[in-house]
């Protein structure tokens, strides 16, 4: 894990990773992600662009992670703390893109590399990332919900569900990539 060195800083994420577990995710606000995460089959998705996304972590534990991401030309740092199976708190701030070149070569290499597509579906967005360098050959989708138990319907192209599988978790990829399971 890279030691941010700043004592502050490492105190906030082990407040978020001491309260959040007892924290009903309603309570938390605005800094809450409901995702759930599937495997994606077929090739009707890439019809849609997609940009091209490169990103590190510079913490990296089960219950938390510190990201750094670039997006085109855009950039964010990103702090999640895991609530429960497919619900976390997320902070997330945008960087000066060079300033977030600089962080992403102070990640563990290799960085994630892949291109994402946001893709419309009956009342929902989707997004699917297609991987390259050592997670070349993985394409996932994630969905983005208002509770964990809201319904929606699945594109045709949506495989098997992989969001308790921790292997499918970005922040993994970096440390055991898809081309080496």
């Amino acid at each position: 894990m890279f030691d941010v060195g700043c004592s502050a800083f490492k105190m906030r994420l082990l407040r978020i990773q001491a309260w959040s577990p007892y924290l009903p995710a309603y309570s938390l606000g605005m800094g809450i992600e409901i995702e759930r995460k599937f495997l994606v089959t077929g090739d009707d998705w890439r019809s849609v662009e997609g940009v091209r996304i490169a990103q590190g972590y510079l913490a990296r534990e089960i219950s938390h992670s510190v990201r750094v991401r670039i997006a085109g030309e855009q950039a964010w740092l990103t702090i999640k703390a895991r609530v429960q199976e497919g619900v976390n708190q997320e902070f997330e701030y945008p960087l000066p893109l060079a300033d977030a070149q600089a962080l992403l070569k102070l990640c563990p290499q290799p960085v994630i590399e892949k291109t994402r597509r946001t893709i419309a579906h009956q009342g929902f967005v989707w997004e699917v990332d297609e991987f390259f360098g050592l997670n070349a050959g993985l394409v996932v989708a994630e969905i983005e919900l208002e509770t964990p138990a809201q319904t929606f319907p699945l594109p045709d192209w949506i495989g098997e569900e992989v969001t308790d599988d921790p292997r499918y978790l970005n922040a993994n990829l970096t440390v055991h990539p898809f081309t080496r399971w």
